[in-house]
C-alpha cells in the first residue's frame, strides 16, 4: 500500500499528517493505532509525537483525529489543529473553516504570522470543563484551582482543567523548572494512581513578564514534547483566572519550540470559556510510504520532497531560545 504524508510541526511539536479525504484510505482502528506506533518511532526514518488523520466529515469542512505516538487516541490537540487548518484551508481555498474533532466542532482560520513569513493560524479550543470527573480526576471536590495535592507534592499548588485533554497545571519558580520534580510528578500520574484513571497533560507554568508566561509539558501517552497546544491554552487561561494575566490581552506563551498566542474569550451569558490558539503550521517535508497496514514497521520511504519554511522558523526560535535563556536558566 502507498501512502502520502506531509510532515509538520506547532511550535516544534511534530507530526505526520495523513489525508484520507481525498485518498480514501480504508484504515481500521486498529491500523491506525499500529501506523502511528510504527511511523512515529524516533528510530526510524520518519519519527514524529503523532499522526494526524484527515477524514472526511458530513457537518463540517474536515474532521481530525489524533493519533500518540504509543498508539493511543488524544481527544485534542492544539498544535496539530493548526497545521490541519493549514492543510484543509490549502485544499478547500478557503480562509476560514470548521473542523469537527472528537469531543466538539472547532472554527480554524488564517491569521496575521506572529513573525515574518510563517504561515499562522488562529484555532479554536473548547470545550473548557473544570469538573474534576471531567479530567478525570479522584479528588473528594468539584474543582481544583491553586489548591495542594498531597498525593504529589508538599509544596507545589495544582489547578485543573479539560480543553477537552485533561490538564494539570502549576505555577512555578524558575528551581522548579530546572529541577527533576516535573518528570517524577508527571511519570506517577501517568502510571498505576489514584488520582488520574486515565493519565493526564502535566505543565509547570512560569510567568516571565506581564502577558508572558513559559509552559513546560508532559504529555500523556508521549512524554515531554517541545510544546502541547492545549496545554499552552488551559494555563494561559489559568493564569487569568489567578490574575496573573489579563484575559482582555493576548498572552504570549513561550516554549521549547518557540511561541504562540493565547486569547482568552468568555461569554458573559453563560459564563463559559473559550480560548483562541495562534501560532504556526510548518511544513518540513511531504513523503511517499511503501507499507503492508498489517505490519507498518517495515515501511520503505520512495521519496521525500522538503520544504524550506523551516529556516524562517529557526530564526524565531533563536529568538526565543535567548530570551528564555535571558529569563529562566541563566538567572
Amino acid at each position: 500500500m502507498n501512502i502520502q504524508l506531509y510532515k509538520c510541526h506547532g511550535s516544534e511539536n511534530d507530526f505526520l499528517l495523513i489525508d484520507e479525504m481525498t485518498h480514501k484510505y480504508q484504515f481500521s482502528e486498529e491500523d491506525r493505532q499500529n501506523l502511528a506506533i510504527a511511523l512515529c518511532d524516533r528510530k526510524s526514518s520518519l519519527g514524529a509525537d503523532g499522526i494526524l488523520f484527515v477524514i472526511g466529515s458530513q457537518h463540517a469542512d474536515a474532521r481530525m483525529r489524533v493519533f500518540n505516538s504509543d498508539g493511543s487516541e488524544a481527544s485534542m490537540c492544539g498544535n496539530g489543529l493548526r497545521c490541519v487548518a493549514r492543510y484543509v484551508s490549502e485544499l478547500t481555498k478557503k480562509d476560514k473553516l470548521l473542523i469537527e474533532t472528537m469531543k466538539a466542532d472547532l472554527t480554524v482560520e488564517a491569521s496575521q504570522p506572529l513573525f515574518e513569513e510563517i504561515p499562522t493560524y488562529s484555532v479554536e479550543i473548547s470545550p473548557v470543563l473544570f469538573d474534576l470527573q471531567a479530567l478525570p480526576m479522584n479528588l473528594d471536590k468539584e474543582t481544583l484551582l491553586n489548591e495542594m495535592v498531597p498525593q504529589l507534592s508538599e509544596e507545589l499548588m495544582f489547578s485543573a482543567v479539560a480543553v477537552p485533554n485533561p490538564h494539570l497545571i502549576s505555577f512555578v519558580d524558575t528551581d522548579a523548572i530546572r529541577s527533576n520534580e516535573q518528570k517524577v510528578i508527571s511519570e506517577y500520574v501517568n502510571g498505576p494512581n489514584d488520582l488520574f484513571p486515565d493519565g493526564v497533560n502535566v505543565s509547570f507554568v512560569h510567568s516571565l513578564d506581564p502577558q508572558k508566561i513559559y509552559v513546560r509539558t508532559f504529555e500523556r501517552g508521549v512524554g515531554f514534547t517541545n510544546a502541547c497546544g492545549t496545554a499552552m491554552s488551559a494555563s494561559s487561561l489559568i493564569s487569568t483566572m489567578l490574575k496573573i494575566n489579563s484575559a482582555e490581552e493576548a498572552i504570549e506563551v513561550f516554549n521549547n519550540g518557540g511561541k504562540v498566542q493565547c486569547k482568552i474569550v468568555k461569554n458573559e451569558e453563560t459564563g463559559k470559556y473559550s480560548i483562541r490558539l495562534i501560532g504556526n503550521a510548518t511544513y518540513l517535508f511531504q513523503a511517499s510510504v511503501e507499507l503492508d497496514v498489517k505490519m507498518p514497521e517495515d515501511f520503505t520511504v520512495l521519496d521525500k520532497k522538503e520544504f524550506e519554511e523551516q529556516g524562517q522558523y529557526e530564526r524565531l526560535s533563536e529568538e526565543v531560545k535567548n530570551y528564555l535563556e535571558e529569563k529562566i536558566f541563566f538567572n
